[in-house]
C-alpha cells in the first residue's frame, strides 16, 4: 500500500475506503473494509443473510433484494467501517436495516408472512405456523434479536453489535422472547 503522506504524526496509506493510521502513540488502526472481505463474507454467508432477512421481509424474492441491496451499500460505503465491531456484524446491520426498509416498501405489516425457510424441518409440520405467529407477535427488538441468534446463528455479542446495543439488552431482550413464546406454549397446551 503505498504512501500518501504524513500529518500529525499519524501515517496515511491506501485509498479513500481503505486508510490505515499509525497513531502517535505507534497503534496501527485500519479503517476500512477490504473488498477481498466483504466478498468473503458474501460466499460464506449468503445463507444466512437470506434466511434471516426472511424472516424479517417476510419472503424470499425480498430478503434476497435487501440482502443485495445490504451488500452493495457495504461495498459502496465500506470506507465507513472503522473497525470498531467485527465486520460481519457492521454488515448484519446493514442486512437488517435493508429488510426492514424493503419490508415497509413492500407493505408488509409487522406479522405477515413470517416463514422459516425450511418449515418442517424440526419434524412437526402442524406447529410450524403456530410458532411464527408467535415469533411475529414479539416486539420489533425481541424479532429481530430471536432472528439473529436461531436464523443466523450469531451470539450475544454478534447480536448486541448488529442491533448497537449492549450485550446485557440482548440477553435481557432474548429472555423477555424467551418468556413470551413460553407463555404461547403454554396456553396451547391447556
Amino acid at each position: 500500500m503505498p504512501l500518501r503522506g504524513r500529518r500529525d504524526g499519524v501515517l496515511l496509506a491506501g485509498s479513500k475506503q481503505d486508510c490505515v493510521f499509525v497513531e502517535s502513540n505507534g497503534v496501527v488502526r485500519v479503517q476500512g473494509a477490504q473488498l477481498g472481505e466483504l466478498e468473503s463474507l458474501y460466499r460464506s454467508g449468503l445463507p444466512r443473510f437470506v434466511r434471516t432477512a426472511r424472516a424479517i421481509a417476510g419472503d424470499e424474492p425480498t430478503a434476497r433484494d435487501a440482502v443485495q441491496d445490504a451488500f452493495v451499500r457495504a461495498v459502496l460505503r465500506r470506507g465507513s467501517f472503522r473497525g470498531e465491531v467485527p465486520l460481519e456484524a457492521w454488515v448484519w446491520r446493514i442486512v437488517i436495516r435493508c429488510a426492514l426498509d424493503l419490508r415497509a416498501r413492500r407493505g408488509r405489516d409487522r406479522g405477515s408472512e413470517l416463514a422459516a425457510p425450511n418449515p418442517a424441518e424440526n419434524g412437526q409440520p402442524e406447529g410450524d405456523a403456530e410458532v411464527r405467529a408467535w415469533v411475529a407477535a414479539l416486539p420489533e427488538r425481541q424479532r429481530l434479536a430471536v432472528f439473529l441468534r436461531y436464523f443466523a446463528g450469531l451470539d450475544y455479542r454478534e447480536i448486541a453489535a448488529a442491533l448497537e446495543v449492549e450485550v446485557g439488552t440482548v440477553s435481557a431482550t432474548l429472555s423477555s422472547a424467551h418468556a413470551a413464546l413460553r407463555r404461547s406454549f403454554q396456553e396451547v397446551q391447556r
